[in-house]
């Protein structure tokens, strides 16, 4: 009997007319596996293989456009979601009104960094899951607010910060004495960990309810992933790396990429076409990953989605990066005039343009100095010895932001001041990141003109990690006027050419488990932050900030 390992996942969902949508599946053996809505609508398609495991993409077709219906997941004829004993609402696609309707507005959640949380009744040492908060406010009252999509902005998974329980499983495979120790090694290991993150039965109810658009950061493959060329060259001559990153890139493809594409993207991807028609696709997509991991210019893990008159740029920021030390770039050429293309295409057509990069763009200023003088002595702006002590510190302070890549940081502020500019300029340009495991707006401004936009940074991480106090007093005092002061004796010694972009915080920095919510209808864009906290009744969102973002002054 045919049972459902993982899912089922709500992914996309189409805002041009609202008749389409895809659902995600992992099945315990290959199957039929279809999608029956109350309204009618229907989908069906067979599982594809890869490493022993059966995925299926769902393609759901005749949704009625402005309506919310329920529906069920089988798998060989035989419901498997519900399950017979849920005690959630049923899990229900929501479609926007079509065009010529009038808009509802959008309503965006968003966050990074999340470890699993523990079993029901385990304490959680590191405070309640927002994800999980969310979720059981959503189940407990059904009318209550709810994102029409939920951002994941990198560190889905930890690959190589495993929990306890993922130890103890991972000993029963294999010798943790052995390197990669207790990080997981291989793509069995990696299912393990999408298993543990998405099996907590309120979050598994959200995933099947709530669409989401997901995009990599470092852990979910290693810690500072891509720092430099000398990082790449010494992690590759480890006996565990290539494992580790061809199983990281192919699970990636499998749990988090391929829902993140339309239906129409699908249809013309030829190495999904391929792994579909395969009895089993495991070589495929090993010969895909290893080409991606060798030229990341083979691959594109950045994506556009349009909903309604708002524009969401995913951009990946960790694959597509140029390590080569005199010519770094955040992304390669190619990458790069794929996302200034999709930024400006259409302008007029959309009112808020969505930039979602894991790592910020704006950091505090002390901290975005000391990255861009390290990347000026790694460039042996001061010579051989400093750049040996810039590489080392590179590494170990996690120097690898936007402001490491100077002129990949320049060229965005300068696309980002153009999308932002003239007749059919959006109302918002709003630059969304995770990472640095706290939350803050900042907002900047240009040395020459700037854009006729609303520009800001919306910077908010963790859902659900740990916070330690060095990274509580790091960040406030990144901010701080004695910190920009020495940020800018720092970067005369590097010959740090100045940024044509400046910028200050205006909210934060916030502490905790949480998410940022924006809603956006017509031109106006408001924020919400909103934190997951202990109280007397159990788990609940607390909001902690909220403002216009369009407001005059």
């Amino acid at each position: 009997m045919t049972g459902l390992r993982l899912g089922p996942l709500l992914r996309y969902v189409d805002w041009d007319a609202g008749g389409t949508a895809t659902v995600w599946v992992e099945a315990d053996r290959p199957c039929t596996a279809e999608v029956r809505c109350e309204d009618g609508a229907y989908g069906t398609t067979r599982t594809f293989q890869i490493a022993g495991h059966h995925y299926a993409l769902i393609p759901v077709t005749g949704l009625t456009p402005g309506t919310a219906t329920a529906y069920e997941v089988l798998l060989d004829d035989r419901r498997v979601w519900p399950p017979e004993d849920s005690r959630f609402p049923p899990s229900t696609i929501r479609t926007p009104a079509g065009p010529g309707a009038p808009s509802a507005g959008l309503r965006v959640s968003f966050g990074s960094c999340r470890w699993a949380s523990p079993a029901h009744g385990e304490q959680d040492p590191v405070g309640p899951d927002a994800l999980d908060t969310l979720a059981t406010r959503i189940a407990r009252d059904p009318g209550a607010e709810r994102p029409d999509v939920l951002l994941l902005l990198g560190d889905q998974v930890y690959a190589d910060e495993t929990s306890q329980e993922t130890r103890r499983w991972l000993a029963e495979r294999r010798d943790l004495s052995e390197p990669p120790g207790a990080e997981v090694a291989d793509y069995e290991e990696y299912t393990h960990l999408y298993d543990e993150s998405w099996r907590d039965p309120v979050v598994r109810w959200l995933l099947s309810t709530v669409p989401s658009c997901m995009i990599f950061d470092d852990h979910d493959v290693i810690d500072d992933w891509n720092t430099s060329a000398a990082w790449l060259a010494d992690v590759r001559a480890t006996p565990w790396w290539q494992e580790r990153v061809l199983s990281g890139l192919m699970s990636y493809w499998v749990y988090q990429h391929l829902g993140n594409l339309s239906p129409a993207e699908l249809a013309t991807d030829e190495l999904y076409a391929a792994v579909r028609a395969a009895p089993d696709g495991t070589d495929l997509l090993r010969r895909f990953a290893s080409e991606a991991d060798r030229d990341p210019a083979c691959a594109r893990w950045s994506y556009r989605r349009d909903f309604g008159r708002t524009r969401l740029l995913m951009v990946d920021s960790r694959a597509a990066r140029v390590l080569e030390e005199q010519h770094r770039a955040m992304l390669d050429d190619g990458e790069a005039n794929w996302v200034r293309e999709q930024a400006l295409d259409g302008r007029g057509s959309y009112d808020h343009l969505l930039v979602g990069t894991s790592l910020p763009w704006l950091l505090p200023p002390f901290i975005h100095d000391v990255e861009s003088w390290d990347s000026a002595l790694c460039g042996g702006e001061r010579g051989a010895r400093w750049a040996r002590f810039g590489e080392w510190l590179r590494r170990a302070a996690d120097l690898e932001h936007w402001a490491a890549f100077p002129d990949s940081f320049e060229k965005l502020s300068a696309l980002i001041a153009e999308a932002g500019s003239g007749p059919g300029a959006p109302a918002t340009v709003c630059v969304l990141s995770g990472d640095v495991h706290h939350a803050y707006v900042a907002e900047p401004s240009w040395t020459s003109g700037g854009p006729d936009a609303k520009v800001v940074q919306l910077t908010c991480s963790p859902v659900h990690n740990s916070i330690p106090a060095s990274i509580k007093l790091g960040f406030r005092f990144g901010w701080s006027r004695l910190a920009r002061g020495l940020g800018h004796g720092l970067t005369r010694h590097g010959r740090v050419t100045p940024s044509a972009v400046n910028w200050r915080k205006t909210g934060g920095p916030w502490f905790g488990n949480q998410l940022m919510t924006l809603t956006l209808h017509g031109r106006s864009a408001d924020l919400r932050l909103d934190h997951a906290r202990t109280t007397d009744s159990g788990t609940e969102l607390v909001t902690v900030e909220e403002r216009s973002l369009t407001a005059g002054p």
